[in-house]
């Protein structure tokens, strides 16, 4: 998109909010860099230059704009649509590996050198996994020192920062401003350098945040279906907000995720601070709320069966994990069962395998159990057919001894495949974790009983085979199309809970 100067500027001059986080506007006589939304008067056209990361803007020179604040913009829909090694490494660095393991880590991790994941992500994104890295941490230190009353060596230890004199020449050089500078203009009131009672948070370790998003986005089906499917004590739904427990690098975390009209609202109680932007990453991957709904929604709008769907209620999301081994065990648990039914069995595993948790503010009392905690399960105890006991058992032992890999970085086809090769894996089990669990946006459920309802009340073909073929002008969201399909029952993970 960068590379494209005249839709760039038409972008920037028309204040098009819609590719903001595509990419960014460097303007050469002032040194600062904006998103493309930003709402002061545009620069001259000859005064523009555009790149496709903060991260590259940074490099550059370029220092975040303090009206739009660039590094707040929704994060570019490409790493979501795409399984590449650039949108696999995107998708590490998000989840805080070159923090915890360094850029070896990430390469490993990917299955190539250091040197040919350099060159590929300088090549796209015009900056290294170091230099995209440090913009995380920049941006986590920004929402700490502007949301938090942490001291200011708390906040370098807790975005990922080695030292204090690196956290304040980073957000110097990046904001132009001094962290103390940051927390004076945000507050308003002069910056304090003990700890003192947070402004936000009402505990340590709870931080309350925006979580930004393109718009439009229907919350309907999104927190319908995560509040419908929610594993008690694992998940609930309370006074209008999506609860959950969560595993993460250096400890626990609880987040409560509220729909506004412009922003999720987001409560994240952490155990670690240092989990923050991991927490942030998987929140924001769980809503789906990178995604380009105006591209999504056009290209299903062209066929005319389901243009009467996203014009009633556009901007469907697909709900994702932020879990994904989690979330194909419980796949597992729901083959051939009721909602009620699967959340039942996969209660009774977090009962007796669970991880405790406290919570002070709700029901939630465990995380969900491991693959490790469960290899060790005796499959009488499952109450189902012993062929779905081998399925999950199977699974178990695969993830639990590193076999199957189901992350971030999967391959999506690769992935596919090898669950596929499972016992008691169909098409059905392997797609819907590819959707969900994985991000792929263009899996596809033909065989799945609500789809196929669907399919025969709009007068499309039924049948897995013909539907299939009917749904490839709907590539590559057919993901997406199938949340319009469901959207046409009366199913509770279609509503928003009351």
């Amino acid at each position: 998109m960068h590379s494209d100067r005249e839709r760039c500027v038409r972008a920037v001059q028309s204040k098009d909010a819609r590719f903001d986080g595509w990419f960014f506007t460097a303007v050469l006589t002032t040194g600062i860099y904006c998103r493309p939304s930003c709402p002061v008067v545009p620069p001259k056209p000859g005064n523009m230059t555009f790149y496709p990361s903060a991260a590259a803007c940074q490099q550059a020179g370029f220092r975040a704009c303090k009206r739009c604040r660039p590094d707040t913009s929704p994060g570019s829909p490409e790493w979501n649509q795409r399984a590449d090694l650039v949108a696999r490494a995107m998708r590490l660095i998000a989840d805080g590996v070159v923090d915890r393991e360094g850029v070896p880590g990430l390469a490993a991790r990917l299955g190539y050198s250091s040197r040919q994941v350099e060159r590929q992500l300088r090549a796209e994104l015009g900056a290294g996994p170091l230099a995209l890295a440090r913009a995380q941490r920049a941006q986590t230190a920004r929402l700490l020192i502007e949301t938090t009353a942490l001291p200011m060596a708390e906040i370098a230890f807790a975005a990922g920062f080695a030292s204090i004199r690196t956290f304040n020449d980073t957000v110097r050089e990046v904001y132009a401003l001094s962290p103390g500078d940051l927390r004076t203009r945000a507050t308003g009131r002069p910056a304090s350098r003990t700890a003192t009672a947070p402004t936000t948070p009402t505990t340590r370790g709870a931080l309350s945040l925006r979580l930004p998003f393109r718009a439009p986005l229907n919350p309907d089906n999104l927190f319908g279906h995560l509040a419908a499917t929610a594993v008690p004590g694992v998940e609930e739904w309370r006074d209008g907000s999506y609860r959950r427990t969560l595993r993460l690098p250096y400890g626990h975390g609880i987040a409560a995720l509220t729909p506004r009209p412009d922003h999720i609202a987001c409560r994240l109680t952490l155990g670690d601070l240092r989990d923050l932007p991991v927490a942030i990453s998987r929140c924001r991957r769980l809503l789906d709320l990178d995604a380009d709904p105006v591209a999504i929604d056009d290209q299903l709008r062209a066929d005319p069966v389901l243009a009467p769907l996203v014009d009633k209620a556009p901007g469907r999301r697909v709900p994702r994990t932020v879990d994904e081994a989690e979330f194909a065990l419980r796949a597992v648990l729901g083959q051939q069962v009721s909602t009620a039914a699967a959340r039942t069995h996969a209660a009774r595993l977090v009962t007796a395998h669970g991880e405790p948790v406290d919570d002070p503010e709700g029901g939630l009392t465990h995380l969900f159990p491991s693959a490790g905690a469960l290899a060790t399960l005796d499959p009488e105890s499952l109450a189902m057919p012993r062929t779905r006991r081998t399925t999950f058992t199977t699974l178990v032992r695969q993830l639990a001894d590193g076999e199957l890999h189901l992350g971030a970085d999967s391959d999506w086809q690769e992935s596919r495949t090898r669950l596929l090769a499972l016992p008691g894996f169909g098409p059905w089990t392997a797609d819907v974790i590819s959707m969900r669990a994985l991000g792929d946006p263009d899996a596809f459920l033909p065989t799945d009983l609500g789809v196929r309802r669907a399919a025969q009340e709009l007068g499309l073909p039924s049948t897995p085979a013909a539907l299939t073929a009917r749904a490839a002008a709907w590539r590559p969201w057919r993901a997406y199309a199938v949340q319009y399909l469901w959207a046409t029952d009366s199913h509770p993970i279609n509503f928003l809970p009351v």
